[in-house]
């Protein structure tokens, strides 16, 4: 299953989109394409993602131009019947990676409009500007921009295994990677040191980059890590982590498979937590001779 919300193709015109004549042309095309969400989900009827104009919504955000040349754009939608939430399409492989990629750039710009509605500065009414990439304030000319905030998640390796953590709102037998968002001030290492340290009192050394996945719940970005533990005594922040073990790679590809005999299980793989496992799992040099 490869990783959701990663193939973007989409052409975004950022130079384009802030001209008036540009975008109503874009918007008048003959094959504009109009995503609609509501909350996390979208229209799909029978295993197509619906981006007719049908219906009466209209397009809030432009999104970009596809390979073909067709604009895309995105609305709210107030449609009940056949929606489907953007996980259970990742998780189910419904729709072309690239039309997820799609999926979360629109939830994520649509999220930022229904909760930027009024100025941070002054408390004035905003109001959409740049194809929906900007919000000015006419009060006090503030202008606000769509925010994606940082999130570091880290497999931590040692010579007894992979470190890996469970919530106690996840399902029953679920182990996932350690996550954190990046404070202010702080490097993408920093953080992960950091956060490995509150959530399970590990320390660790090296951090090195594998990947990153937009993650539009809410409108975050996965940063991938892998990083080698210079402790190994467990000490687990009881408000973050319901457990936190260290797992040889024997039972980690086991849970990976969902074949462990206990139920236990990794991160879903459409999560970029899954792919840091695997990759962690693979290497076959880890510190003190190997996990």
């Amino acid at each position: 299953m490869p990783l959701a919300y990663v193939l973007n193709q989409l052409d975004r015109r950022a130079n384009d989109r802030t001209r008036s004549e540009w975008l109503a042309a874009q918007r008048q095309h003959s094959d504009a394409q109009i995503v609609r969400i509501a909350g996390d989900s979208t229209l799909v009827v029978d295993g197509r993602l619906v981006t007719d104009r049908s219906g009466s919504e209209e397009p809030v955000v432009f999104l970009g131009l596809d390979p073909q040349g067709r604009p895309w754009f995105a609305c709210s939608t107030s449609q009940t019947e056949g929606l489907r939430d953007l996980r259970s399409l990742a998780m189910d492989e419904v729709l072309p990676p690239g039309e997820l990629g799609i999926l979360a750039q629109a939830r994520s710009l649509m999220q930022w409009h229904e909760r930027r509605r009024f100025c941070s500065n002054c408390a004035g009414k905003l109001e959409s500007a740049d194809a929906g990439y900007r919000r000015h304030c006419p009060a006090c000319g503030m202008d606000h921009f769509p925010r994606t905030d940082p999130v570091v998640i880290m497999v931590v390796r040692h010579a007894r295994g992979i470190l890996l953590g469970r919530q106690q709102a996840w399902k029953p037998g679920m182990y996932s990677a350690l996550a954190g968002f990046v404070e202010p001030g702080e490097t993408i290492e920093d953080a992960a040191r950091r956060e490995v340290f509150e959530e399970a009192g590990v320390r660790v050394g090296a951090v090195r980059y594998v990947s990153s996945q937009p993650w539009p719940f809410l409108s975050n970005l996965m940063i991938g890590l892998i990083g080698e533990a210079l402790s190994d005594e467990i000490v687990r922040d009881p408000t973050e982590l319901e457990d936190a073990r260290w797992f040889n790679r024997d039972e980690a590809r086991l849970m990976l498979a969902h074949t462990h005999p206990k139920g236990l299980y990794a991160a879903n793989p459409y999560a970029i937590a899954h792919d840091l496992i695997r990759a962690a799992l693979d290497e076959t040099e880890a510190p003190g001779g190997g996990a």
